[in-house]
Parts: structure tokens; C-alpha cells; sequence
């Protein structure tokens, strides 16, 4: 067992030293490549920008998730039939359709501007939390459902009651999955004018300036990096500590 301890000490030590290594070795590449001379170059631009990036997502996210839930939630009745699951990969085939087809699409139909970049990001944020709700309502035990209509709960009070709640941890995780995948596909926004950090990312890849790229491409991977870690504190205080794994 001692032996078994100190192996495990040992390992934890050696990966905490391969992390310093890697965060050396990014500083030294970061401040190599020109990307801290040019963030403070566009220091303004990178602020006005960042809060447009944030803005996008969170109207798209949060209009995904009060879509998404209860789409999700009615696709996982039963009482759906066979309707439910063939809906569902209707659903899951949607993750194949590249992001600036539908991006492309949403232009057609609204033209240029910020509209059709909301349209097109929700579309693209909706399709992990629906399919992860279904999964997570899908995932409570029939028997609990059974124990819950012998106490004479209805169908709502289960719902609310029972399937939402053991559900919750893994809904969670599509909306952590969703608002990440939402972050990374910003930029794309910018070529159909909805703006955001894509407008340095694109503009530097124009003008070969691996600086401007970088100047917008590392904030947009620290943002996504930030909320995804919001995300995971949310779902560690906010799904109840009896079905929640990490508690």
C-alpha cells in the first residue's frame, strides 16, 4: 500500500511538472510569435470586439437552452412511440451539416448583420442540448417513474420532480458542450457581418499578419475555456449532491 502511495505521489509530481514545462514553453512560443506585442497593440479593439463575441453568445445560448430543453423534453416522452427516437436522429444527423452551410443559409434568408449570426449560432448550440436532454431524461430508471405515479404524483410533478432533476447532471453537460462549441463558432459570425473577435482572426489571415490572427484567436480560446469552467462550477453546485457524481 506505502508503495502504492508513493507511485501515485510520484505521478502527481511528475505531471505538475510537465504542466510547468508546458506553460514555459507556451510563454516563451506566446511571446515569440508577436501575439503579446500585437494584443497590446489592439488592446481597444480586443475589448470592444470581446463584448460583441459575448454578446452573440450569450443571446444565442441562452435562446438555445430555452429552446432546447423542452424540445429535448417532449422528444423523450414515451408516449411518443417510435415519432420520439426517429425525431431524435432526425436531430443527431443535424450535427453533420457543416457550420457555415447553416451560417450561409441563415445570410439567404436574413441577409448580412447580427440576426442571422444569432439564427444560425442558436441552430448550431440547440442541437447538443436537445440531444443530451433526451439522454438524460431517457436515463431515469423506470422504476423510480413507477415509485413516483404509485405516490400519486401527475405527469408535470414527476417531470418536475423526478425526470428534470436526475436528469439536470447531464442536461448540464450539453449546455457546457453547447456554450464551448457557441464560443469556437463566433468568429464565423464575422463573415456574414454579425462581428465578434473573428473580425481579427479573418482580418490578419487577409493581411498575413500572424499577429492580428493570434491578437483574436487566443482571446476567443480563453473565453471558451472561461465559460466551460463556469459551466462545470454550475454544474457542480447546482445539480443536487444524491445524483450528482462529482459530489
Amino acid at each position: 500500500m506505502m508503495k502504492g502511495a508513493h507511485l501515485a505521489n510520484f505521478s502527481m509530481q511528475a505531471l505538475r511538472l510537465a504542466g510547468y514545462a508546458l506553460i514555459f514553453l507556451a510563454g516563451v512560443w506566446f511571446h515569440s510569435s508577436g501575439a503579446l506585442e500585437a494584443m497590446g497593440a489592439y488592446g481597444e479593439d480586443i475589448r470592444y470586439l470581446t463584448v460583441q463575441h459575448l454578446q452573440l453568445t450569450a443571446i444565442s445560448g441562452a435562446l438555445a437552452i430555452v429552446i432546447g430543453i423542452p424540445i429535448g423534453v417532449l422528444l423523450a416522452r414515451r408516449s411518443l412511440g417510435v415519432l420520439g427516437p426517429v425525431v431524435a436522429q432526425v436531430v443527431n444527423l443535424g450535427t453533420t451539416i457543416p457550420t457555415l452551410a447553416i451560417l450561409a443559409l441563415a445570410m439567404t434568408v436574413m441577409g448580412l448583420g447580427t440576426p442571422p449570426a444569432i439564427f444560425g449560432l442558436t441552430v448550431l448550440t440547440l442541437l447538443p442540448i436537445v440531444l443530451n436532454t433526451i439522454a438524460g431524461i431517457k436515463s431515469v430508471p423506470p422504476a423510480l417513474i413507477d415509485a413516483a405515479r404509485g405516490m400519486g404524483m401527475t405527469a408535470w410533478q414527476i417531470l418536475w420532480k423526478v425526470e428534470l432533476p436526475y436528469a439536470l447532471f447531464v442536461i448540464f453537460a450539453g449546455i457546457r458542450t453547447a456554450l464551448a462549441i457557441n464560443i469556437g463558432t463566433v468568429p464565423l459570425a464575422f463573415l456574414i457581418g454579425g462581428g465578434g473577435l473573428g473580425e481579427l482572426i479573418f482580418t490578419g489571415i487577409d493581411l498575413m499578419e500572424p499577429g492580428l490572427l493570434l491578437a483574436g484567436a487566443i482571446p476567443t480560446a480563453a473565453l471558451a475555456v472561461a465559460v466551460d469552467l463556469i459551466g462545470a462550477q454550475a454544474q457542480y453546485w447546482l445539480v443536487p449532491k444524491g445524483i450528482n457524481p462529482l459530489r
